[in-house]
C-alpha cells in the first residue's frame, strides 16, 4: 500500500513544492504541477509543452494550435522552458536518493488526448474536438511527445526503476456524452464514438508502455468509462471514491484481481467544512471498501487525494499528504 498525489499543488514556489512531495510521499513521489503560475503551468499548458510536431500559442480565449514545428508562439516556448526548469529542480533535489542511485519510483502526469481536444482550439477557431483529422494528429503528437518526455525524465532520474505516467482525462466523460460547448456557447460538440475514443488513448498509453513506464489514467469526473480505459491499455486507474457507481466498483475489483493498480481518492481536495478526516477514518474507509468488494489490502492500491490540490492552501495540502501516508502504512 502506497500514497501519492494526483499532481497539482497550491502556490508558485516550485522548489518548496518538490521538497514537500519528496519528503511526504517517499514511496511514490510525483512531479508537482503548480497552476497558480499561469496558463503555461496548468494541465493544458504542461501537455502542450510535451507535444511533438505541433505548436501552439496562447490567445485571449485560451490555447490554440498554430501548425507544425517552427510556429510556436512565445507562450508555448515559455511552457516548454518552464517544464525543463522544473525537471532541473527535481533532478537537483533528488541527488543521493534512490531516484538517482536505484530502487526509486516516480510519477509524472500529462493531460490526455480527449481533455486536450476539448480545451485546445484549431488554428481557424473552435475546439479540436470538432475536427476528426485534428483529433488524430493531436493524439499522435502527444504519444510521440510523451515518449521523448519519458526518456528525458529517465535521464534525469536514473534510479527511478518504476516510472508511472498518469494520463489525466477529466473531460473524457463530457466528450463521450456530448457535453463540451462549442465556441459560440449555444451548442455542444457531437459525441465521439467509443472506437475512436479508445484508439487515441491506445496511442498514448501504448507509447508509455513501449518506453517501459506504467500507464495510468486519472479522472475524478463521474461517468468516466473505466472499462474503456483498461481496454485501451491503462494498467492503473485513478479515481475519486465518492464518485463511483456500482459498475465502477466492479470494474475496479476486476482490475485489482488482474494485477493492475487502483489509485483511490480518499481525502477531499479542499478542507471540509465538517469533520476533518484522519488517518484512522481513512484507513477504516478503505477497509470497508475492500470488504464490500471481498478483497484485502494485499492488492496494488495507492491512496491519493480525491483530485488535484491546486485549490487548497498549503496547510491543507500538507495535511492531506500526511493523512495519506499514515493511512497507507496502517493498511500495509
Amino acid at each position: 500500500m502506497r500514497a501519492t498525489g494526483v499532481g497539482s499543488l497550491p502556490g508558485e514556489n516550485y522548489a518548496e513544492a518538490c521538497r514537500i512531495v519528496l519528503g511526504e510521499l517517499q514511496d511514490l513521489p510525483h512531479l508537482p504541477e503548480l497552476p497558480a503560475r499561469g496558463a503555461i503551468a496548468n494541465m493544458t499548458g504542461r501537455a502542450l509543452a510535451v507535444l511533438d510536431g505541433l505548436d501552439a500559442d496562447l490567445q485571449p480565449a485560451g490555447w490554440r494550435l498554430t501548425g507544425t514545428s517552427g510556429s510556436a508562439g512565445v507562450d508555448h516556448r515559455r511552457a516548454r522552458s518552464l517544464l525543463a526548469q522544473d525537471l532541473d529542480t527535481v533532478e537537483e533535489l533528488v541527488q543521493d536518493s534512490p531516484l538517482t542511485s536505484g530502487g526509486g519510483a516516480f510519477k509524472i502526469q500529462v493531460a490526455g488526448p480527449w481533455t486536450l481536444a476539448a480545451t485546445v482550439e484549431r488554428p481557424r477557431g473552435d475546439k479540436l474536438l470538432a475536427d476528426h483529422g485534428a483529433r488524430r494528429d493531436l493524439a499522435q503528437a502527444l504519444a510521440e511527445g510523451v515518449r521523448t518526455h519519458i526518456r528525458d525524465v529517465r535521464r534525469r532520474l536514473p534510479g527511478a526503476d518504476t516510472l508511472v505516467v498518469q494520463v489525466d482525462e477529466p473531460a473524457l466523460s463530457a466528450v463521450l456524452e456530448a457535453q463540451v460547448p462549442t465556441a459560440s456557447g449555444f451548442g455542444k460538440h457531437r459525441s465521439i464514438d467509443l472506437p475512436e475514443a479508445s484508439q487515441s488513448l491506445e496511442w498514448v498509453l501504448g507509447a508509455i508502455a513501449d518506453e517501459g513506464a506504467i500507464p495510468w489514467v486519472h479522472s475524478c469526473a463521474p461517468g468516466t468509462p473505466l472499462g474503456l480505459l483498461r481496454k485501451a491499455g491503462a494498467k492503473g486507474i485513478s479515481v475519486d471514491l465518492t464518485q463511483l457507481t456500482a459498475a465502477d466498483h466492479d470494474e475496479l475489483a476486476t482490475a485489482l484481481e488482474a494485477g493492475d493498480t487502483v489509485a483511490l481518492g480518499v481525502v477531499p481536495s479542499l478542507a471540509p467544512a465538517g469533520p476533518v478526516p484522519t488517518d484512522k477514518t481513512v484507513t477504516e474507509t478503505v477497509e470497508r471498501w475492500l470488504d464490500m468488494l471481498g478483497l484485502d489490502a494485499a492488492y496494488d492500491i495507492v491512496l491519493t487525494p480525491a483530485c488535484g490540490l491546486a485549490g487548497a492552501d498549503w496547510r491543507w495540502a500538507r495535511t492531506v499528504l500526511r493523512i495519506l501516508t499514515e493511512s497507507a502504512r496502517h493498511l500495509a
